[in-house]
């Protein structure tokens, strides 16, 4: 058997054979009439009409049968068969087929098509060119599950060798159009604002630092689009949105990586009740658009995206699982709570972060249908209204088969009142609390300006994508996560 060094030599003595002949074994230029799916849905009129149809693919099977040799090509469309016959290519172009082409090769083909005697649909070439020669040969079996590392390092080969995986990199796809779709019928227009950012944001999340040589300036890669775009609330835009990428500096697990794909829109005049019912029928929309009905099976349950989805207080889920009642606990008391119920606090962290914590451990893992986790402590979310009559955040979170997929609120519009939180929240930064938020006098001075009442909405599309594609993890719906390098 060939080591593999050798496959590789010789497929590139196949390369010098190729252009020995003046030909371009990597040509410019191809021909294509027709993809596969095409041919499969016209068949019977393309092959009735006896009509010379130009395919392309790669090759992933060669059978040599004496004056006869079938490959199996694909193309992003589908399958296909053809044959190549000595009789009808000549003796010389059979050969030349034969020396030339290996499995990996990507290959134009000219024929008619027809039906073979044990029924198969098959294209008789008539002509063909190489289009690209692989010089690595295919992997006769790929790792599969046994080393997905190495699936996500060579996703490429991935998506080759597995319909599921390339299937639902098709569904995320889908998804994300759905949402455009229904944002821009609502109105909205779509934005861009800075990735790179003199101050972080709108999130509580560590950043990454860079550095901009041109203004010797260290910057940051932005955690949120929040504050850019609320400066666009200030200017006179009512319904904006962003799709686009944000980059927290934190661990990585199965619902988290350091860079992930961010939805957030911003809606002048509209409140987080307002706001649950338009999240009602988007979700309802994307399902619709996507899987063409509106129940799914999201892992073992049966989901219904077309009712009303429940709504529950954040104290009430919080004194269910553990007990706790938020309102007559203190923040010490709280603290020793955490540490009986073995919850990882962060240093630093103030009651209301404490209590997340509580119940991303102990509550969030028991919500499965779609659910609306409503009215978090105030200093949840720095950057949310409160009620005055309460320690209440007019906020509300999505939750579906225990994961977090939307974070929304009724936004914070009074600079005093902005100003006071992000200065008490720059506070618990300089006491060791990491993940606060920053205080930004250049979104105080904007919202100084008069910033209209308003709703927003954040979703991580790659958790969206994972959930709706049962998948097992962000890596599996992200086509390109970042690997440690190998040793």
């Amino acid at each position: 058997m060939a080591t593999f060094d050798e496959i590789i030599n010789n497929r590139k003595e196949k390369i010098k054979y190729i252009e020995s002949f003046g030909r371009d074994p990597y040509p410019i230029k191809t021909k294509r009439t027709h993809t596969i799916k095409e041919v499969l849905d016209k068949f019977d009129e393309l092959s009735s009409e006896a009509k010379e149809v130009f395919l392309v693919g790669r090759i992933r099977t060669l059978r040599g049968h004496g004056g006869l040799c079938f490959i199996d090509f694909e193309d992003g469309t589908g399958s296909f068969q053809a044959v190549f016959m000595k009789d009808r290519l000549g003796e010389k172009g059979y050969e030349y087929f034969k020396e030339v082409f290996d499995i990996g090769d990507f290959i134009e083909i000219k024929g008619t098509l027809f039906i073979t005697k044990r029924g198969e649909k098959t294209l008789e070439v008539s002509d063909f060119q190489i289009l690209a020669k692989s010089l690595r040969p295919l992997p006769e079996k790929w790792h599969g599950l046994k080393d997905t590392e190495e699936r996500y390092r060579k996703r490429y080969l991935d998506l080759i060798f597995s319909s599921e995986i390339k299937q639902n990199f098709v569904t995320r796809s889908k998804i994300i159009s759905s949402i455009r779709r229904f944002l821009e019928e609502n109105d909205f227009m779509e934005v861009e604002t800075p990735t790179l950012q003199t101050q972080y944001g709108g999130a509580r999340a560590k950043p990454f630092t860079t550095h901009l040589n041109a203004y010797d300036l260290d910057v940051f890669l932005r955690i949120s689009p929040e504050l850019y775009l609320k400066r666009l609330l200030v200017g006179g835009f009512e319904k904006v949105f962003e799709i686009g990428k944000c980059f927290r500096n934190e661990g990585v697990d199965k619902s988290h990586n350091p860079d992930f794909t961010m939805l957030e829109f911003y809606w002048s005049y509209a409140d987080y009740l307002e706001l649950m019912r338009f999240t009602e029928k988007l979700f309802e929309r994307i399902i619709k658009d996507v899987f063409n009905e509106t129940k799914i099976k999201i892992g073992e349950n049966e989901i219904d995206f077309s009712s009303t989805f429940e709504r529950i207080e954040f104290f009430a889920l919080l004194e269910k699982y553990t007990d706790i009642k938020y309102e007559e606990i203190n923040e010490e008391g709280l603290l020793k709570k955490a540490k009986e119920l073995n919850v990882d606090v962060p240093k630093g962290a103030d009651k209301a972060n404490i209590a997340d914590e509580i119940y991303k451990k102990y509550c969030r893992p028991n919500i499965v249908n779609p659910t609306f986790v409503i009215h978090y402590p105030k200093g949840f979310q720095p950057l949310a209204k409160g009620f005055k009559e309460a320690d209440k955040l007019a906020n509300f979170q999505l939750l579906i088969n225990g994961t977090e997929i939307v974070n929304a609120f009724s936004e914070q519009n009074n600079p005093i009142d902005q100003e006071r939180v992000l200065k008490s929240q720059e506070k618990l930064f300089k006491e060791g609390f990491e993940e606060a938020q920053r205080s930004d006098d250049e979104f105080i001075e904007a919202l100084e300006y008069g910033m209209p009442p308003a709703a927003g909405f954040g979703m991580g599309l790659d958790r969206l994508s994972m959930l709706l594609t049962n998948s097992s993890t962000l890596r599996e719906i992200i086509l390109f996560p970042i690997m440690k390098p190998k040793e």
